[in-house]
């Protein structure tokens, strides 16, 4: 009797609701893209207005500062997220889903040198205080906090579903996951780290990568083929 997660879904004509949602999502990630590479001065100002109204409130909040440093430092840090694909790998290794463990592998392995690609390329500047709360290196256009806890999340949430596993573990799961994501989010605008459309563009892309990758998956898993992994 064959496992859940090494079960093959079921072969559709039409293209599935994940393809359709990575293709969205990437449109929408390319064209904030565009606009933040361009500087398109709408985004710019609603950037700088929402930055500057988080940045006045944390900088008389120091308790506040601190736990959301704990928070995105810690648990919600891109190694923290990257640890719990690691032991998800493992693991399907371990069951015969060596073709599962390797997609996902390569999946946050292809989310890492997309980020930092683009910001590579994009090369868009952090948020300067005179009264910092909190510091970070490198280009800020997409978050990387952001995008990580999306994908990360996201393939853990897929694997979930693939397993099986019973429907209060899978609800239990999808709201930490929630909270995850759009609590990193919260914690890199607040410490003045990020501008928002950073966050918002590493959301989308993070999306369209965990959507893609889940719908190329299923696709392979589908083709009529001689055998297992």
């Amino acid at each position: 009797m064959h496992s859940p997660l090494l079960s093959p879904a079921r072969h559709t004509r039409t293209p599935s609701p994940a393809l359709w949602a990575g293709a969205v999502c990437g449109a929408l990630a390319l064209v904030l893209l565009i606009l933040v590479a361009v500087r398109w001065s709408p985004l710019t100002r609603l950037d700088r207005d929402i930055a500057e109204a988080l940045h006045r409130r944390a900088v008389t909040e120091p308790g506040l500062v601190h736990l959301n440093r704990i928070l995105t430092d810690w648990l919600w840090d891109p190694w923290t997220m990257r640890a719990l694909i690691a032991v998800a790998v493992v693991v399907l290794w371990q069951r015969g889903a060596r073709m599962l463990a390797a997609w996902v592998a390569v999946t946050t392995l292809v989310s890492s040198l997309l980020q930092q690609g683009i910001k590579a390329a994009v090369g868009r500047e952090r948020p300067l205080w005179p009264d910092p709360v909190d510091s970070a290196h490198y280009a800020a256009f997409p978050s990387g906090h952001a995008m990580t806890a999306v994908v990360s999340c996201g393939l853990l949430m897929w694997l979930l579903q693939r397993s099986g596993c019973r429907p209060w573990i899978r609800r239990a799961a999808l709201a930490a996951a929630g909270v995850s994501v759009l609590g990193v989010g919260l914690t890199r605008l607040y410490l003045g780290v990020h501008w928002p459309s950073d966050v918002v563009g590493g959301w989308l892309l993070g999306a369209a990568l965990v959507a893609l990758a889940a719908a190329s998956y299923d696709r392979y898993a589908s083709r009529p083929r001689v055998g297992t992994d």
